[in-house]
């Protein structure tokens, strides 16, 4: 179980804050809005109607010790600004923020978040992958210029071994798992003489261009 203070219970805040409860971790939910926190109070393991910007009530809860503070405010991007850096400046390891604009994410940037969060462009991304290609069920994003795809197999694969597929060389790409149905399992690192079926789905990895090619086949 890890510790995450999650502030600002807007939709992306209160989805993120509820999931993360759900699969087991001690979650703290925090908002100026007491509605907000009244609404979330059940869901999560503390809820509390406080200030982001407020250094001495940040203090009072310990953030410094979570394992990551995630600032979800959407509404302000001053406030948001304010809030990522007193994060920073009371002590806080990994701090994620979540930006409105890319201007936004670049001054989030430059006060110190670990990371700049924006859902509804990365949403629109994967909506945008999956259209593309019905075939790719998730898309990964990695290192610049390398991704993670989870692809239902070509036809012209089914019924060959990863040997004689040749991926490495012949695309560039690899296969870091493939999750099978008959029977049920999933398959880490499979060897060259794995035999690809039309039920399987495959986890590849490798440059952008590679896997996109292989989407248009």
């Amino acid at each position: 179980m890890k510790q995450f203070a999650v502030i600002g219970l807007g939709n992306f805040g209160y989805f993120l804050a509820t999931r993360l409860y759900e699969m087991g971790h001690d979650i703290l939910a925090v908002d100026l809005d007491p509605k907000r926190v009244q609404d979330i109070k059940n869901h999560v393991g503390q809820a509390i109607v406080a200030d982001a910007t407020d250094q001495e009530a940040m203090l009072s809860l310990g953030l410094r010790d979570m394992d990551a503070v995630i600032v979800c405010i959407g509404s302000s991007m001053n406030q948001s600004i304010l809030a990522t850096l007193l994060m920073k400046e009371i002590g806080v390891k990994n701090v994620l923020a979540k930006a409105i604009q890319e201007p936004h994410g670049r001054i989030l940037e430059k006060i110190g978040a670990n990371e700049v969060l924006f859902p509804e462009k990365d949403l629109a991304w994967h909506l945008a992958e999956r259209l593309h290609n019905p075939n790719v069920l998730t898309y990964l994003p990695l290192t610049e210029g390398y991704s993670i795809l989870e692809l239902a197999p070509p036809k012209e694969w089914i019924g060959k071994t990863l040997a004689e597929l040749n991926l490495i060389t012949r695309l560039g790409i690899q296969i870091l798992a493939v999750k099978e149905f008959v029977p049920e399992r999933v398959i880490n690192i499979p060897t060259a003489n794995f035999v690809v079926k039309d039920s399987d789905l495959l986890i590849i990895m490798g440059p952008n261009k590679a896997l996109e090619r292989l989407q248009n086949r």
